[in-house]
């Protein structure tokens, strides 16, 4: 194939996303990659950018690793017989059986998906199918995915617009309000709750005792408890599923995004066997739900590859190490400089949420700033982190001050050092200087908005 790294821009702009395009040149995030290695991007010059985005989690074993490519050679070496539609290929059984074998007891058996959002959509069909009803509840702030049926669950309005009507039977809760919830379910026509046991746009924990009262209503009003763990779930927090946090016993839960290594879009649903067999309960119905793709060999062998590579490299206890010394290291930040309101997380999912400085100048400022464009000011991490310090972190939602991370499972202990020790920069900088600091951040921004039309 012929190198065509340089023309990567005009390529998406021409044929893909040019407005994403203009994004990415309006925060000078523009830059020509040419390679990924571990928990880092490597530009054409040479420049090495520590990634602490992976993804939005997808990179989980960092990029590029060498077990799961050697896997993936393995498999497309063999000549394996993938899906052969009108019959059965082992690998994706061994991969049922691996993650199966990892979850909780009950959650006995599963379906495959493409994605995040396939694996949302899958759990829908089967909640539905499974109890007879069709109402499906989700909560406030939310992110399930951008397919139809998942966006109909999303909390964001940003996303949502301009794409209905979307599935009837949506409705939303509080999260974190048990009462909201539990007045929801007691029409008796529920099929399931789906909720991400950690909101990854935000990165909002769950109050105590939240995530076991709702099993405890769902299952008294004879509705699902659905958990998205497409970005908590393999290692992410510390645990392999980040239920394990709490001890919940969910009917089913999603994942993708680091299930294969990050080389093969795949997708499952863990589910118990219960709900399976209500769905599959006939020679008939044996192909109601599925698609093309799912349970492939290539993502079966990505997938296996992953598991191996979570359990010898000891990853998900690592999460929690190095979760634990990243909280270490970037709680005191909260004392230390007055545009910090909290820092939160679980393992090495992890968020910074900025909030107004004291003194009434910046304040006013910080104010206005916020009514042209609320969360911009959340810039002032993520752009001189990216153009001071070489690191690419993101903004945790639209119209959001929360700054969020999610470095590779693999990331050494000294770049988490690294990083809290950038941070510790930036953030004193735009608190010493929030007044001309802001004004030079939106008149950069603003003055790429222009170059980038």
């Amino acid at each position: 194939m012929l190198d065509r790294h340089a023309e990567a821009a005009a390529l998406w702009d021409a044929h893909v996303n040019p407005q994403f395009v203009r994004v990415l040149r309006t925060l000078g995030f523009d830059r020509t990659w040419v390679r990924g290695e571990g928990a880092y991007l490597i530009d054409d010059r040479g420049g090495r950018w520590l990634d602490l985005q992976s993804g939005f989690g997808t990179f989980a074993l960092g990029r590029n690793h060498p077990e799961v490519k050697r896997a993936l050679h393995e498999a497309i070496d063999a000549d394996t017989p993938s899906l052969p539609a009108m019959g059965l290929s082992w690998l994706p059984g061994v991969l049922a059986e691996q993650l199966v074998a990892r979850a909780p007891a009950h959650l006995d058996a599963v379906v495959f998906a493409n994605s995040g959002a396939e694996s949302v959509e899958a759990a829908i069909k089967l909640a539905r199918a499974a109890t007879g009803r069709t109402r499906v509840l989700y909560a406030t702030k939310a992110f399930h995915g951008l397919t139809t049926g998942a966006l109909a669950l999303n909390g964001g309005a940003e996303f949502r617009e301009r794409f209905g009507p979307l599935l009837p039977g949506a409705d939303a809760v509080p999260f974190g309000d048990l009462d909201a919830l539990g007045a929801a379910l007691r029409a008796g026509d529920v099929a399931a709750f789906l909720v991400e046991p950690i909101q990854g746009k935000g990165v909002n924990l769950p109050p105590d005792g939240y995530l076991a009262g709702a099993q405890a209503l769902c299952h008294e009003h004879g509705a699902l408890l659905a958990l998205d763990e497409v970005q908590t779930g393999l290692g992410r927090t510390g645990r392999f599923l980040a239920l394990e946090h709490w001890g919940v016993e969910p009917d089913l839960v999603t994942l993708a995004k680091a299930l294969s290594g990050g080389f093969v879009p795949i997708g499952a649903v863990l589910t118990t066997r219960r709900v399976r067999d209500a769905v599959f309960d006939s020679m008939e119905r044996a192909v109601v739900h599925g698609s093309t793709f799912s349970g492939g060999d290539l993502a079966a062998a990505a997938g296996l590859a992953t598991l191996r590579v979570l359990d010898d490299e000891g990853l998900v206890e690592r999460a929690a190490r190095m979760g634990e010394l990243l909280a270490e290291l970037t709680r005191p930040l909260a004392e230390r400089h007055e545009i910090v309101r909290e820092v939160r997380g679980k393992g090495l999912l992890w968020a910074l949420e900025l909030g107004p400085p004291e003194g009434a100048a910046a304040r006013r400022l910080w104010a206005a700033v916020e009514r042209r464009q609320q969360g911009l000011l959340a810039q002032l991490v993520t752009v001189p982190l990216f153009h001071e310090h070489r690191m690419l972190i993101q903004v945790a939602a639209h119209h959001s001050s929360v700054v969020k991370a999610l470095p590779p499972l693999t990331i050494e202990e000294a770049d988490v050092h690294r990083f809290a020790r950038a941070l510790d920069d930036v953030l004193g900088r735009a608190s010493r200087h929030l007044l001309s600091r802001t004004g030079r951040l939106v008149g950069g921004l603003g003055a790429r908005a222009l170059a980038a039309r």
